[in-house]
Order: structure tokens, then sequence, then C-alpha cells
């Protein structure tokens, strides 16, 4: 009698799965709820547990991408169990732990877009005690980082690994109340026991010289562990049980350096292999990364993009900044920038051209009487996009004041999805790293974006004689399908104007 092992529904929206790593073989004896197989999504990776014991026969192969409900193996119930090591002494127990109930902690919902979180760190090891609201975790959507806090005082036991992509409401720990107290015993047990098997593994090993199955394979974790580092398997001696790499194994592994083998006499330069490193590393996309790529890629792809050009002489602002930026940091306690200059004529020109402001909902076309301007950040994890709201109310100091504070947030990585979204408009600052001129993407569903650049020195002609003037380009990408030429050309020159002349932005002329 044999039983048909299918692919469960791990997701309202999930069709299909592949499957990422058999963890046993085919013809090998498994037992019940043994995981022996994990999957992968286009959001998330799952565990398959053995749904009896006996033994595998695996149907699907390992790559293979096949839909859900299809049959991935079978398991035959008439297989003989394994063998048990007759060498192997029966671990000690060990010592009782008074613990209540477990306490499931699951993905609390952290955003009504957000379907899914990425976790970003665990602040604790399994095993370790915790205490009540202490913060165990950090989670990773594809707009904000948050803290996860413990709903309970005990034990600590991580169902979801760091890096794991998992869904709103899926259990990501457990809590055992009570179990922290016998915490150093039972660690120095489970020591006590992991230095035994590994004695008798190594003494069975020395005496049988038998290999098994597992001999040499990694864990999940530790198979994880090792792509990271570049490391193969078959370099790394296990110390679990029949010589399985734990990941204990892979955090301790080093890479070594490959000895060369001696060239043939008559080899010529020509065949001689490449010098020096040639390493590879392959990191998992965040989920910021993921999201950015793909919003990216649907506004290339759903607007009628098309960016228009101008430059602005940037003296007069640098004269007025070079005079009055030691009073106003006196008196603001803040540094007068270029961005609260931009910000502002900016809003002035928004106002002035509200389909610049405006975007395509559906049939209609909203407009904004307000402008939240959008400002690209660079942070650790990506770009993100904090919203300077109502900025056309907000002084040249409440506006540097804003941008100070919302830039630190990003860089800690605290802002909130509030602080994120609705944006109307949006700029961005490439001339912080050197770019003399580029294209920007539009911020979605907004209709335009300003790209501003680094300032050099040119040549241009003013009132007739050639001087040097310190020059930035401006680039105003915009859709087409809400914002003609004249209202994009328009709008820029507005944008000109005011910054060459920065007395209009201070009389509103």
């Amino acid at each position: 009698m044999s039983i048909e092992v299918k692919v469960p529904a791990v997701g309202e929206s999930i069709t299909e799965v592949t499957i990422a790593n058999w963890l046993k073989k085919d013809g090998d004896r498994v037992e019940m709820d043994e995981v022996i197989a994990e999957l992968e999504s286009d959001k998330a990776t799952f565990e398959l547990p053995a749904e009896a014991a006996g033994i595998l026969r695996i149907v699907a192969q390992q790559g293979d991408t096949i839909e859900v409900g299809a049959v991935i193996c079978r398991i035959e119930g008439n297989g003989a169990a394994a063998p048990a090591a007759a060498a192997q002494p029966a671990p000690q127990a060990a010592a009782p732990v008074a613990a209540g109930e477990p306490v499931e902690m699951k993905v609390p919902t952290v955003g009504e877009s957000i379907t899914e979180v990425t976790i970003a760190n665990w602040l604790k090891n399994d095993g370790d005690h915790v205490e009540m609201d202490e913060v165990i975790a950090e989670l990773e959507s594809d707009k904000a980082t948050f803290e996860l806090p413990a709903e309970a005082g005990g034990k600590l036991e991580i169902v979801a690994r760091q890096g794991d992509t998992i869904e709103i409401g899926a259990t990501i720990c457990r809590i055992i109340p009570g179990a922290g107290a016998t915490q150093a015993n039972a660690q120095a047990n489970e020591q006590q026991q992991v230095a035994t098997q590994h004695a008798v593994a190594h003494a069975s090993t020395a005496t049988s010289g038998a290999q098994t199955y597992a001999s040499g394979t990694p864990s999940p974790a530790a198979g994880k562990i090792l792509a990271e580092k570049g490391i193969s398997p078959a370099d790394v001696q296990g110390s679990g049980r029949d010589g399985r790499i734990t990941k204990e194994d892979a955090l301790g592994a080093q890479k070594t350096a490959a000895k060369p083998a001696a060239a043939p006499a008559a080899q010529s330069a020509a065949e001689a292999p490449a010098s020096g490193d040639r390493n590879q590393r392959r990191e998992k996309m965040s989920s910021l990364r993921k999201t950015v790529a793909r919003r990216l890629v649907q506004v290339k792809n759903e607007t009628a993009m098309l960016t228009t050009f101008n430059e602005v002489d940037m003296k007069p602002i640098m004269d007025i900044r070079n005079k009055y930026k030691d009073k106003f940091k006196e008196k603001h306690e803040v540094g007068l920038g270029f961005m609260s200059f931009f910000t502002k004529a900016c809003t002035v020109a928004l106002q002035e051209w509200p389909a610049v402001n405006a975007m395509i909902d559906g049939n209609d076309i909203v407009f904004n009487d307000f402008c939240d301007v959008s400002i690209a950040v660079s942070s650790p994890k990506g770009l993100v996009v904090p919203v300077i709201r109502n900025a056309e109310q907000l002084t040249l100091d409440g506006i540097e004041k804003e941008v100070i504070r919302l830039a630190k947030k990003a860089r800690d990585g605290k802002l909130s999805i509030d602080e994120m979204t609705g944006g109307t408009f949006t700029i961005t600052n490439g001339g912080v790293f050197g770019s003399m001129m580029s294209t920007p993407i539009i911020n979605a569903p907004q209709s335009a974006i300003l790209g501003m650049h680094n300032i050099v020195q040119r040549p241009v002609a003013i009132n007739g004689q050639v001087e040097i003037r310190p020059m930035m380009y401006l680039a105003l990408s915009y859709d087409h399908r809400i914002i003609d030429g004249r209202e994009s050309v328009s709008f820029l020159v507005r944008v000109k104007e005011l910054l060459e002349d920065p007395m209009r932005l201070l009389l509103g002329v």
C-alpha cells in the first residue's frame, strides 16, 4: 500500500511551486512528519513533511515546477525500518523543565497593502531565554522595517529562518513560558549530547568505514550558509550524525585556496588558466529591492514617459547661502541646503501648473490642491522615498528640518508606512553621486519627477559676455498621457526662473 503525497496549498495566490531541494533520496526510509523536501514559490520557501512512514518514491525531480495539488512523491508503507546504529548510546535525558503551553507568535498585520514580510534579522538565537516585550527579530517588508517584540517570557523556538519570506498571519516562532529557568543546564546537556554523538559517529566511521546518504550532506540551513560563502560541501567535515554537515559546521567553515595543478612543460601560455581571484557570490533579493524593480518596470510599460531638460545658473543661490548660512543655522539650528530652494520652487510651479501635480485613476484625473513632495533617499537597504507633507506651506527652514528628519529615519530603517505613501510629486538628487545628466523614472502613481544633477563650472553667455558659472542640468520626466509638452516645459522654465532669482521665492512673484 502506498500513499500519494501532493503539493499542498501554500497560499491564496500561489498556483505552482518549484522543488528546491530533496532532503531524502529515492528509496530512503522516512518517518511520519519528517521533512523530506523544500518547495519554493514566488513568495516564500516551504518545507514538505512526510505524511506517513515508509519507503520514499520520488515522482517529481529537483528543479521541476509543478502545480499545487499535483503528485510530488509516494510513500510505500511496507518498507522495513532502518536499522539503528548499534554503537550509538542512548542520549542522556536533559533535566526536566517546568514549562507552560507554548505561545505561537504569528506575523502581525503591519500595513493595509502588505501581505508578506522577510525576516531581516533574528536578534535572539533558537533556545535563548526571552523576556516579555523584548525585541527578538526585525521584519522587512517592501516598504519599511519593523521590530517584533516577544509576546511572552520563556524559551524561544524559531520556526521561520532568517532570510525567509512569510505571509502575514503565519507562525514565525514559539515561546515556551517558564522554560528559561534551566536554560543553562539544557544547553550544557545538549552540548554534551552533540559531543557524544560526534565521538560515537567518528568511532563508528573509523571502525566500519561505512558511508550513508547523510555523509557530507548539509542541512538546509547549512546549505544556504555554504552557498553564501561559496564553499563546496565536499570541503567541509560534518560533525552531525553519520557525518551530516550542521549549521555550526557551515558557520565555522573557511574557504581554502585551491592548489594549482602542475602544468605540463609543453603547455602554452594561451592555455594557462586565468590568474587572480574569480570568486562569485549570490545574494537573495530583499523584498524592498524586488518591489522597486517590479514597480519601475511597471512604470516603463504602463506610462507614456518623456523627459525634458533645462539648465540652471546656481550662482544666485550659492551667493545667498554663502552670505546667510551662518546666521540661518544660528537662528534655525539647521543648515541651509539646496533642497529647500528646489522644493520651494517646485511647490510654486506645481500650483501654477496643476497637471504636473495630478495623477490618473482609471478614467479620471485626480488634481491635488496640496503639494506632498517625495524626496528620494538612498538607504543601506535600497532606495526609499519619504514624503514632505504640505510642502507648499513650509518655510525654507521647515523644509530643511523635515528633509534631515526623514533622511535620518531612512538611514536607520525606521520610516513608517505613512511616511512613504501618498506623495504627489518627487524630487531626486543624483548630483550628490556625481551624475551629470539622467532621465529619472516616474514614481507611480505620480505623473512627474524632477531630477537634480551635479554642479559644474561651465562657460555661459551672460549679457553678451562669456562667464564661468556654476551650472546644473535639470530633468523633468513626466507622463505624456496627462501632461502635455507645453505644461512640462513651462513648469521646468518656471522652476529655473525661481532658482536663478531667489527673491521671487520670498516675494511670491
